[in-house]
C-alpha cells in the first residue's frame, strides 16, 4: 500500500504571511521523507486565500524536486478545464525532467465553482473541457507534432519541448466523485482517487464495483489502481488522538455544509441535510481515521481489505486548525508506525 500525504499548505497560523506559509509547507515536505512518506500530492485551490497559498502546484513540485530524492512527486489534483493544455502538456514534462521521472499527475475537475468564475469558465462546460484536455495532453507527450481540432482547444502542427523524463508520460489518476464516472473512467482505463465526505467508507464499495468491472471489461490488464484521500490523524492513545482532532474536523464538516449549499452539482446539493446531521461520532465511525498507530493501522489493513485499495492520500488536517507541530507528529506517526504495518 502506498501511503501518500495530500498537503494543501494551509495557513497554518492566522496572519501567516504568504512567505512563511511556503517555508513551512516546504520543510514539512522534507521532513515527510525523512520519515519514508512514499509520496506527497499537492492540491490546486484558488480563491480562498485564508486557506491556503497552494494555487501554482507544478511550481511548487518543481522546487520540491530540487530538495528531496526519493518523494514522488504528485498533483492531487491538476484542475484540467482551468488549464492552457499544451502549456500544461510542457510544465509537467519539465517537472517529470527536473525530479528525473517522479511527477504523478493526479488530474479532476474540482467542485468549486468560485474557481471557475474567477478564471471565467463556465462549469457547465467542465466535464467536456476536462477530457478534450487530457486528449491534447496525451498528444503533446507522446507526438514530436501535432495537430487537434477540438470544441475549445485548436492546435496546428504544435510541438511540445521539453519531452517527460518517463515514456510514454507521466503516470495519470484521475479524481472520481460522481457516480457515473467510474464506469467511464474503468473503461477508459485510469487509475482513481476516490473520496468521502458525505457519504461513508464502506459505501464506496459498489462505485468502485463499477470501476472495477467496467475496467475489466474493457480489456484492460491488472484491476484498476485505487487510491483513496482519507482524512486521518493519529496521536499516542486513541482519546489523545480525538480530542486533538475534533475542533478541526468539526470546523472542516461546517466548512463543507457552505460548500454544498453553493455548489452547481445538484447531486452534491441533495446531500446537505445528511451531512448537517452528523455528530463527530458519526464522522470517526464512518468517514475518517483518528486513533492510536494501532487502531490506524487496523482500520488501514480492514479498508484494504474491504475495498481493494492500492493506497490513500493522508488529509492530515483537515479543517486546517491542528497546529503544524501536531500535524506533523500525526505524520511521523504515520510514516514510522503504520506505514511498517500495512506496505506490502
Amino acid at each position: 500500500m502506498e501511503i501518500g500525504w495530500y498537503h494543501e499548505f494551509h495557513r497554518q497560523v492566522d496572519g501567516q504571511t504568504d512567505a512563511a506559509a511556503f517555508a513551512q509547507g516546504m520543510q514539512q515536505v522534507v521532513d515527510a521523507e525523512s520519515w519514508g512518506l512514499d509520496a506527497v500530492w499537492l492540491a490546486e485551490i484558488h480563491q480562498q486565500s485564508a486557506r491556503s497559498v497552494l494555487t501554482a502546484p507544478l511550481t511548487v513540485l518543481s522546487a520540491l524536486a530540487s530538495r528531496t530524492t526519493r518523494l514522488k512527486l504528485g498533483t492531487g489534483v491538476q484542475v484540467l478545464p482551468l488549464a492552457h493544455p499544451l502549456r500544461l502538456a510542457e510544465e509537467t514534462a519539465t517537472v517529470d525532467q527536473i525530479s528525473q521521472g517522479r511527477l504523478l499527475l493526479g488530474i479532476g475537475r474540482s467542485g468549486n465553482p468560485r474557481a471557475y468564475a474567477a478564471y471565467g469558465v463556465p462549469y457547465a462546460e467542465s466535464r467536456e473541457r476536462f477530457y478534450e484536455t487530457l486528449e491534447v495532453l496525451k498528444r503533446a507527450w507522446t507526438q514530436e507534432v501535432f495537430s487537434f481540432d477540438g470544441k475549445f482547444h485548436h492546435f496546428n502542427e504544435a510541438r511540445a519541448v521539453p519531452r517527460p523524463f518517463q515514456q510514454p508520460h507521466p503516470p495519470i489518476r484521475i479524481a472520481g466523485a460522481s457516480e457515473d464516472t467510474f464506469p467511464v473512467l474503468g473503461a477508459l482505463g485510469y487509475p482513481l482517487f476516490v473520496a468521502v465526505r458525505s457519504g461513508t467508507l464502506s459505501g464506496l464499495a459498489p462505485d468502485l464495483i463499477a470501476y472495477r468491472q467496467a475496467y475489466k471489461d474493457a480489456g484492460h490488464p491488472g484491476k484498476g489502481e485505487v487510491h483513496l484521500r482519507l482524512s486521518l490523524h493519529i496521536a499516542d492513545t486513541d482519546a489523545q488522538a480525538r480530542a486533538e482532532a475534533e475542533a478541526s474536523i468539526r470546523h472542516g464538516y461546517r466548512a463543507l455544509v457552505s460548500q454544498l449549499e453553493g455548489s452547481p452539482n445538484a447531486r452534491r446539493r441533495a446531500e446537505l441535510e445528511e451531512v448537517r446531521a452528523l455528530t463527530y461520532d458519526d464522522i470517526l465511525r464512518d468517514k475518517v481515521i483518528v486513533g492510536s498507530p494501532e487502531h490506524a493501522a487496523a482500520r488501514l489493513r480492514q479498508l484494504r481489505d474491504e475495498l481493494g485499495i492500492d493506497g490513500i492520500l493522508a488529509e492530515l488536517n483537515f479543517g486546517a486548525r491542528i497546529p503544524a507541530p501536531m500535524m506533523m507528529r500525526s505524520l511521523q506517526l504515520l510514516c514510522q508506525e503504520v506505514r511498517p504495518r500495512v506496505v506490502g
